[in-house]
This record gives structure tokens, C-alpha cells and sequence, in this order.
């Protein structure tokens, strides 16, 4: 089993940049697909970022240009980087993973607990 605990999230200026880190533990983490979600009051989750065990990597469109994704196997993270901030980027950001699974852009088993993403002035 697989445990994720997202941090790194808080309130920002629109404009502005934040990193989330995912730290995994409990598990062979090179084997997993990791990828990031989010949701928005009153809206569905969804995909924000993937990346692959072979770090190929999938950005939405809604933020493509502006977020990236990045794992180190070493250390069993992963890493959303979050610049130009919208307030439309404001959520609840999830850590997710999965082993067998290739891409996330369907949903792995395992999500960490969420860190909150608040973006105004």
C-alpha cells in the first residue's frame, strides 16, 4: 500500500507561484504513476497533471503553459509547480497514484488527503 501526503498549498496573489509536494510512502514508489487533481466547490475532479514511471508527462489544457510536474524517484516525491496563478485555480489539490495504471488521466487507488489551493487578492 501506497500512503501520499500532499503539502505546499495556502493563499496566493493572482500572478503567483506555488510548489506542491507529494511525499509517498510504504511502497515500491518507481512503480507508480503519479499525477495531480483538483476540485473546485460545487465542481467534479479533475485532472491537473500526470506524469509517467518513464516520466512522460500530461498537462491540462487549462493550465498548460503555467503548471508542470515532476517526480523524484529518489526521494519518493512528486512536485506540481504552479506559476501565473489564476483564481479559477483555486481547489482542493490531490496527490494520486497508481501501479497499474500507465497515464492518470483515469483516476489511480490511492489519494493523499488534499491540500488547499487559494488563489486572490
Amino acid at each position: 500500500q501506497l500512503q501520499l501526503v500532499e503539502s505546499g498549498g495556502g493563499l496566493v496573489q493572482p500572478g503567483g507561484s506555488l510548489t506542491l509536494s507529494c511525499a509517498a510512502s510504504g511502497s515500491s514508489f518507481r512503480i507508480y504513476a503519479m499525477g495531480w487533481y483538483r476540485q473546485a466547490p460545487g465542481k467534479q475532479r479533475e485532472l491537473v497533471a500526470a506524469i509517467t514511471r518513464g516520466a512522460n508527462i500530461i498537462i491540462a489544457d487549462s493550465v498548460k503553459g503555467r503548471f508542470t510536474i515532476s517526480r523524484d524517484n529518489a526521494k519518493n516525491m512528486v512536485y506540481l509547480q504552479m506559476n501565473m496563478l489564476k483564481p479559477e485555480d483555486t481547489a482542493v489539490y490531490y496527490c494520486n497514484a497508481d501501479p497499474i495504471i500507465r497515464v492518470l488521466t483515469t483516476p489511480g487507488d490511492f489519494w493523499g488527503q488534499g491540500t488547499q489551493v487559494t488563489v486572490s487578492s
